[in-house]
């Protein structure tokens, strides 16, 4: 029982201190989980945000639905799911009730412009955690440049290119080159 309550602790923690989505939260899922706890290794941690942008679902609450599940099953999960979900609610249900006149309130207005900045950084900063402990080999690198080029064309010009798009033409270029490598070793046996 223990183990469940600091679950849900630690990530409504994560959960109600956090602004910006899954990808602002990694660093904070990180350190928590691997450097505190140590309920994950680094490479565990990698592992878990790659499956957790892989799968439907905002990737934090992917992300503690695994740790959860990875330190007591079924009810871990829950725990902390619902850490990581419920203060949001609540805190996005009272904002609701009261937004027009939570916006007339200069200082507040201007918090969440700075919140802003401070999101873009947090999620800079899960980028840049993320490309340091990938394997540094040519391919993965030249598709992960010509997908940013292409996400930053979309972005300056305006176009209507969802991002749903460069994913799946990352996977099935990785599909065809994977099917290529297979072919080749084959002839050589």
């Amino acid at each position: 029982m223990k183990i469940l309550f600091e679950l849900f602790l630690q990530f409504a923690k994560i959960g109600l201190f956090v602004f910006g989505g899954g990808y602002a939260m990694l660093p904070l899922i990180e350190r928590t989980c691997v450097t505190q706890k140590q309920w994950l290794t680094s490479d565990e941690m990698l592992s878990v945000t790659v499956m957790a942008e892989s799968t439907p679902g905002p990737v934090a609450i992917n992300c503690a639905t695994y740790v959860g599940n990875k330190q007591k099953g079924i009810a871990g999960a829950l725990a902390a799911t619902l850490g990581m979900v419920l203060p949001s609610f609540v805190i996005i249900y009272i904002i609701s009730v009261f937004f027009e006149q939570f916006l007339a309130i200069t200082w507040v207005n201007s918090a969440f412009k700075g919140i802003k900045i401070a999101v873009a950084l947090l999620i800079i900063d899960a980028a840049r955690r993320l490309f340091k402990k990938l394997p540094k080999k040519v391919f993965p690198m030249l598709i992960a440049a010509l997908a940013f080029a292409g996400m930053l064309a979309v972005d300056i010009f305006s176009l209507g290119i969802s991002s749903v798009v460069f994913i799946i033409a990352a996977a099935l270029i990785g599909f065809a080159v994977y099917l290529v490598t297979a072919a080749q070793k084959g002839d050589r046996a």
